[in-house]
């Protein structure tokens, strides 16, 4: 769909300042740094039941209530700490979500410990680079595939929740696992050169982003 900009985006980033800044700045790049790994899991899990934009206005909120998504600091949180969220008007008030976070982000931690990286964990179910696909309509991208199956399958092993795999695949998305941008999308033509596969110089990034 073309904008009043005169770029043609895909259809469902129209009508909302939020959709395209995220759209056009965000989804679909490929991600390497753990913490922003962590926040689109926290975002993502978030969402369940509701809609993106909610999310997206709420998501300045959720930053500064988990401590600007450190999973260490995450990990550490007590009893009192999610009471305090419960009450905190700038998020989704769900004690399952912001208990599933808190679970999360100790499973993160032991992934971390396991493979280096989260980031070095996470590439392999893709193959180790981006998942590009030439959709043209929205209907044709599907709501799980068979990567975010076997992601959604180890990451509820590890013991994590929130990560069926639909949303895993809306996270697989959002980190540029996967580029679901339509085809004539201004995006995805700018990004056709763009190649990204994790390396072992990338552990030491990662690795700053734990704490």
């Amino acid at each position: 769909m073309k904008e009043a900009d005169g770029r043609v985006r895909c259809n469902w980033a129209a009508g909302f300042d939020l959709y395209l800044e995220y759209h056009d700045e965000e989804w679909g790049v490929p991600v390497h740094d753990d913490r922003r790994f962590f926040e689109m899991l926290i975002l993502e899990g978030a969402q369940a039941g509701l809609s993106w934009a909610t999310i997206l206005k709420k998501r300045a909120a959720y930053r500064r209530a988990f401590d600007r998504f450190r999973p260490a600091a995450v990990a550490a949180y007590d009893r009192r700490k999610v009471a305090s969220l419960l009450a905190d008007a700038g998020i989704v008030r769900n004690r399952l979500k912001i208990e599933g976070a808190v679970r999360n982000a100790r499973a993160f931690l032991e992934i971390q410990r396991e493979f280096g990286s989260f980031d070095a964990y996470v590439w392999p179910f893709v193959g180790g680079r981006p998942r590009v696909n030439r959709f043209r309509t929205l209907s044709e991208i599907p709501p799980r595939t068979e990567e975010s199956d076997a992601l959604s399958k180890d990451l509820k092993k590890r013991g994590m929740t929130f990560v069926g795999s639909t949303i895993v695949y809306a996270f697989m998305q959002a980190t540029g696992l996967v580029d679901d941008h339509l085809v004539g999308c201004f995006v995805r033509r700018g990004r056709r050169a763009l190649k990204a596969s994790p390396t072992t110089s990338r552990r030491g990034r990662t690795a700053a982003s734990r704490a």
